[in-house]
């Protein structure tokens, strides 16, 4: 684009249906599987199986709904993703390289983080497992970091959507893993082995790290890497690029529209964050065993919900990132009208819930691609990490504060008042998108 003030996204779209699918067949396609299953197994274990544990418990609503403020690491990771980006790690950069020694360092981190979480009783004290599933935040989110980092630069443009889509598909592979099967494992057996069996899951990350080839990047290094000296005027030199360049690149390089482009991602998935910390919590209250939660919200849901992974996939793949925005943010605004009817309806009734699971899961999986592959097309390859991080940190930061309130706010009123609220809630970002995607045709024309 010739326009300095439009964002940096891919223009129409280059590929035919034939070669949007081939592309799945390349290997590192495949290999952000395995990358995404590692990314994804420890979010629910700080989350919804969490919930479901607590609430075991007799724990309040209330509580459980302040466990989301766990997430804020997941929102506020821009703030050391400039470290991931550019700090050489001991031995581990000069060996595996800088993507991949961040990346074992955190799973590490959260091997470790989930052993500790696996020897407590919540019946107990509450205050242990917070601070050992903040440790296990704080760890997995900076594994994203470097994560999306690699899957940025280990792939041309056009490959970005098929990239999303595995990782997408590893990542929900391992949503089922430490959902339904934590579930299944604590209801026959206890919590304690659920956890000590998603700390054997976890490992797949390692071993995937020291089979898969460093990216080349563009990033310099911190100063310290390759030279010597670390005087105050270079780490100052340092500090300019790496942490505030990639802010000023990315407002320079899209003017003021770039406040409209952050203000969306900002509000792209707060309806669909408000319910999930206490998910497990609904279905619970409604009569729902563990079982029957393990067998239809979680292994059901996941056949589903990679249908809409992939089909997003195509359709990036296809059309780019921009275009797809509108349906993404209306089909997760509208499902939470899925589970208000779900609370209406008062009972534990399988069908019903089987229905609202497909319709939800389906919109979570293709909007996540979605995402994924807009959030992509906006960085710039010398800050991947730090801008990557910014966005979906921004992303998760205002549905996270606000899903801290969901369990107070179910408490003060009702099932079905709450889930016509979070629906309400991703109406500005639908009409954002809107926006967006006519400012993009319009340079697109202006461009032509």
């Amino acid at each position: 684009m010739t326009n300095a003030s439009a964002p940096a996204v891919p223009g129409t779209a280059t590929q035919s249906w034939l070669e949007s699918f081939l592309v799945y067949r390349k290997p590192r396609v495949i290999g952000m599987l395995f990358l995404g299953f590692a990314a994804g197994l420890p979010f629910l274990l700080v989350f919804s199986t969490l919930s479901a544990w607590l609430r075991t418990y007799d724990v309040s609503r209330t509580a459980i709904g302040m466990f989301a403020w766990v997430g804020l690491f997941y929102s506020i990771k821009f703030c050391w993703a400039p470290l991931v980006d550019r700090l050489p790690l001991p031995v581990l950069t000069r060996v595996l390289g800088r993507r991949r020694s961040w990346m074992l360092i955190a799973q590490l981190g959260i091997v470790a983080g989930l052993l500790g979480m696996a020897g407590q009783d919540p019946g107990a004290a509450l205050l242990p497992i917070a601070l050992f599933s903040v440790f296990v935040a704080f760890c997995s989110a900076t594994q994203d970091i470097a994560i999306d980092a690699y899957r940025i630069e280990a792939a041309p443009a056009e490959d970005q959507g098929a990239m999303a889509a595995t990782y997408q598909l590893g990542y929900r592979v391992a949503l089922l893993v430490s959902g339904a099967g934590a579930l299944y494992l604590a209801e026959f057996y206890s919590w304690s082995a659920a956890y000590s069996v998603m700390v054997a899951c976890m490992l797949v990350g390692p071993v995937c790290v020291l089979i898969i080839a460093e990216p080349e990047s563009n990033a310099s290094a911190m100063p310290g890497e390759d030279e010597s000296g670390f005087g105050l005027k270079r780490f100052a030199e340092w500090f300019g690029d790496a942490v505030i360049g990639p802010f000023a690149e990315f407002f320079r390089r899209n003017g003021a529209f770039a406040l409209l482009v952050l203000t969306f991602i900002g509000l792209s998935r707060v309806s669909d964050l408000l319910f999930g910390n206490i998910a497990n919590v609904f279905y619970i209250d409604l009569g729902y065993s563990l079982s029957e939660i393990a067998t239809v919200a979680k292994f059901f849901g996941f056949g589903v919900t990679i249908f809409g992974v992939f089909f997003g996939g195509v359709i990036v793949s296809r059309y780019g990132p921009v275009r797809p925005l509108l349906a993404a943010t209306a089909l997760v605004a509208v499902t939470n009208l899925c589970f208000a009817a779900l609370a209406a309806h008062g009972s534990a009734d399988i069908l019903y819930l089987v229905g609202v699971i497909s319709a939800d899961n389906f919109a979570v999986g293709f909007a996540g691609t979605v995402f994924i592959a807009y959030f992509s097309s906006l960085t710039n390859a010398a800050y991947t990490a730090t801008q990557y991080a910014l966005f979906t940190s921004l992303m998760l930061l205002p549905g996270k504060l606000l899903s801290g309130f969901s369990g107070m706010v179910v408490d003060a009123t009702d099932y079905v008042t709450f889930f016509l609220y979070a629906s309400a809630a991703g109406v500005p970002a639908v009409l954002l998108a809107m926006v967006i995607m006519r400012r993009v045709a319009r340079d697109r024309r202006n461009a032509a």
